[in-house]
């Protein structure tokens, strides 16, 4: 793992993630889980495989268990989002339509500011996506 790819991690898990604790979210980085209403909410991180960004997918899941289409049980406490078919993908911006990694929290075209450091700064960015985040856990 690259070394701006630990900054990333460490400033998330610094910053983002007592947050969601806060939200009553558990699990371990980067999969992210919570019982609310009778339905699992789901948050993952998904890395770009060639570095530098990163996008938040989220579901919901309405049963009391799971199973894949081949079978396989996974317990709610073990579920992520990657599981699941239907997914939404947390962009730092409103873009209507994906356009790549372009379109990713980007962290590798970022840039030191007076206000603090990059990794830091797109925590932040992630911490103001989350009412978008908490109104697509809360649809039916």
């Amino acid at each position: 793992m690259s070394e701006e790819r630990t900054e990333m991690i460490n400033a998330l898990k610094e910053i983002f993630i007592p947050v969601i604790r806060e939200k009553d979210f558990k699990g371990t980085f980067p999969h992210f889980r919570r019982t609310k209403s009778g339905r699992t909410n789901l948050l993952t991180f998904q890395f770009d495989k060639y570095g530098g960004g990163f996008v938040i997918e989220l579901a919901n899941w309405h049963e009391p268990d799971f199973k894949t289409s081949w079978g396989k049980e996974i317990p709610l406490n073990k579920l992520t989002a990657h599981d699941l078919n239907e997914r939404l993908r947390i962009y730092p911006d409103s873009i209507k339509e994906d356009k790549g990694t372009d379109s990713w929290f980007r962290y590798d075209k970022a840039h030191m500011t007076d206000n603090g450091n990059k990794y830091e700064q797109l925590a932040k960015k992630v911490i103001e996506r989350l009412p978008l985040m908490e109104q697509y856990w809360d649809k039916e």
